[in-house]
């Protein structure tokens, strides 16, 4: 199956290893570091032009990781992925 992630953003619901808050994991100082290993990597898509509400890290079948922003709440793209 797949899910939409906002603005013509989908992906593979196998491929996600995790839907997380942004307003709650940004506080973190390890998820601030990861996130911004990820952008310089090349390694983050936006999905939309809107305030952003969660971040999804994906890995495809060649092991590595994408991290997708979207103006989603976590709780949306949860019920889209049916979990």
């Amino acid at each position: 199956m797949y899910i939409h992630l906002g603005n013509n953003s989908i992906i593979k619901t196998e491929e996600i290893i995790g839907i997380f808050d942004l307003d709650n994991t940004t506080v973190s100082v390890r998820t601030r570091e990861y996130l911004a290993k990820a952008q310089k990597n090349g390694n983050v898509t936006v999905t939309g032009n809107e305030l952003p509400k969660s971040f999804i890290v994906a890995a495809n079948k060649k092991g590595e990781n994408k991290v997708y922003i979207s103006q989603l709440s976590p709780a949306t793209l949860t019920k889209r992925k049916g979990y």
